[in-house]
């Protein structure tokens, strides 16, 4: 299927958030907070006339959707562009064509497309911050063999995610490293 083809396929914001049985108050919650600064607005509304479209890869348990949607979210509203959300495990053909490292089917994935259906650019899963992030906290933790390995990961997921969800200093990281996918 071509670009186009998956982004009317997919799901409006509404639609999405109405299907979300994880993280559905979390991600409206970071939706609610997160305020795009002047400076990034004029960026944006400088990209209006592109009529840009964004095709999102993604499932609800993901604790990256929660964070990096919203913030999207935000960022589309202000460059008059449209999103749609594709659920990553009811359409691995087209996951399949955005791999991670070649590999993994890591989420979420952000395709930037034109009105043609052309490609434009492509974001995810993380941003480098918060990829280095998680690869320290991942790198502290002890061997997979040690009996303390879950409850440590665990901690380690549960910090994060706290992180994702109060630290606005993430969400304007996570915004200036998707801007990069478009501007």
């Amino acid at each position: 299927m071509e670009l186009n083809a998956w982004f009317q396929k997919g799901l409006t914001k509404d639609e999405y958030i109405s299907s979300m049985t994880r993280n559905k108050e979390e991600m409206t919650s970071i939706y609610d907070r997160f305020e795009l600064t002047e400076d990034v607005k004029k960026k944006l509304e400088a990209v209006q006339s592109k009529k840009l479209r964004a095709i999102v890869l993604t499932e609800d348990w993901c604790g990256d959707a929660m964070l990096n949607n919203p913030v999207l979210l935000r960022l589309a509203e202000a460059a008059g562009m449209e999103v749609r959300f594709v659920l990553r495990d009811q359409n691995l053909e087209l996951m399949d064509q955005y791999l991670t490292n070649g590999t993994s089917r890591a989420i979420p994935i952000f395709i930037f497309i034109d009105q043609e259906g052309n490609e434009v650019g492509v974001w995810g899963p993380r941003a480098p911050e918060m990829q280095a992030l998680v690869e320290k906290g991942r790198a502290e933790l002890p061997d997979k063999d040690a009996p303390e390995f879950q409850d440590k990961q665990m901690a380690l997921y549960k910090r994060l995610g706290q992180s994702y969800q109060t630290d606005s200093s993430v969400w304007q990281t996570v915004a200036n490293s998707i801007m990069t996918a478009f501007l």
